[in-house]
């Protein structure tokens, strides 16, 4: 294939990870995603920022389909901090208000945020915000309910249905208060108020995390989750046929991730969904796979890099340009630098 590799965000002595907790969004050729930025730290098997020192939200914004980027610090914008400042020296937002609602969902220019206070979810209440202006500026963080759960381990995953009603897919601590099981809710009133929709699959006695969804036909939804039980990683999917309020378990988009990763998915303009994941092992890499039945059968697996070298990487997000190529984000790590950075690949889903 014709795959190009670009640098999104590199800092000699920092760390750029977690694409997937912030977001992505597009329009057209303007490509905008969140990140983590901290301090490089060596720290084994574990993931190597430094976790004595500060941390903060980045943004990086692309005005040429991924080519190139710009980065913004949006952190006075009312845009989320990483799990609400919780490495010393990072600042700490006050306890944020109820949303009042009025979110216009359907604004051209509009873009959501949803983070959890903590690194797991299992206390606190998640925070969301929202911009008019592409992600420019920023209103809020609102708090967002617990929704009758132990704690809200959110990460951005939405579906728009109208001008005041939105889907969203966050996952919930366990009942044991530990992460976690994943669940939909629904906003009808612009994010004044939520309803709890239904839990995403049975509560697993390792963790269900990090939903990717989309909408395929008329009502029906399709979300690939982060799956951990004992020592297997892997992505397990679902069906929504009834947007949302119950789902039915397909098979596995992918049955073995090495360490784990969260998946990213999205619909291809013919149709077909598009499935990207980072494989986490000593030799790690990014992959995709493409589905041109909803879900119910996926592609054998497309490398689009091998060249990683070690296990804290990936966390993709993916969006599609206006000329059919497909633009994923990912954090990384390679053989020339022990730093974490932010790279992309633009590459085309082969017919």
């Amino acid at each position: 294939m014709d795959i190009e590799h670009v640098e999104v965000y590199y800092e000699p002595g920092r760390y750029g990870g977690w694409p997937a907790n912030h977001g992505i969004w597009s329009w057209g050729d303007e490509i905008l995603v969140g990140f983590t930025r901290g301090y490089y730290k060596d720290r084994g098997p574990h993931h190597h920022i430094d976790p004595d020192r500060p941390t903060e939200s980045g943004l990086a914004r692309s005005l040429d389909g991924g080519r190139t980027w710009t980065l913004e610090h949006p952190n006075q914008q009312g845009y989320l901090m990483p799990f609400g400042g919780d490495r010393p020296g990072t600042q700490r937002a006050a306890d944020p208000p109820d949303c009042p609602g009025d979110i216009r969902f359907t604004h051209p220019d509009f873009a959501m945020t949803l983070r959890a206070s903590n690194a797991h979810g299992s206390t606190g209440a998640a925070r969301l915000s929202y911009s008019y202006d592409r992600g420019k500026t920023w209103e809020g963080p609102f708090r967002f309910p617990n929704l009758g759960t132990p704690g809200i381990g959110a990460r951005t995953d939405y579906i728009v249905n109208g001008e005041s009603d939105c889907l969203v897919f966050l996952t919930a601590a366990k009942s044991n208060g530990y992460e976690g099981r994943p669940f939909c809710a629904r906003t009808a009133d612009g994010g004044a108020t939520w309803r709890f929709v239904s839990w995403i699959g049975p509560e697993p006695e390792g963790f269900a995390i990090m939903p990717a969804t989309v909408r395929t036909t008329g009502s029906e939804l399709v979300t690939v989750i982060r799956r951990s039980e004992g020592r297997r990683r892997w992505n397990c999917a679902y069906v929504s046929p009834d947007d949302g309020e119950t789902w039915i378990p397909l098979d596995d988009p992918v049955a073995d991730q090495g360490g784990g990763n969260p998946p990213s998915l999205i619909k291809l303009a013919d149709g077909r969904l598009c499935l990207t994941y980072g494989w986490r092992g000593e030799r790690s890499r990014m992959c995709a796979k493409t589905s041109a039945d909803r879900g119910r059968s996926w592609s054998p697996e497309i490398v689009l890099r091998d060249d990683g070298a070690g296990g804290d990487m990936g966390y993709p997000r993916s969006v599609q340009r206006p000329d059919g190529r497909a633009v994923t984000i990912y954090y990384f790590t390679d053989a020339h630098r022990p730093e974490r950075y932010i790279a992309v690949t633009i590459w085309e889903p082969p017919a």
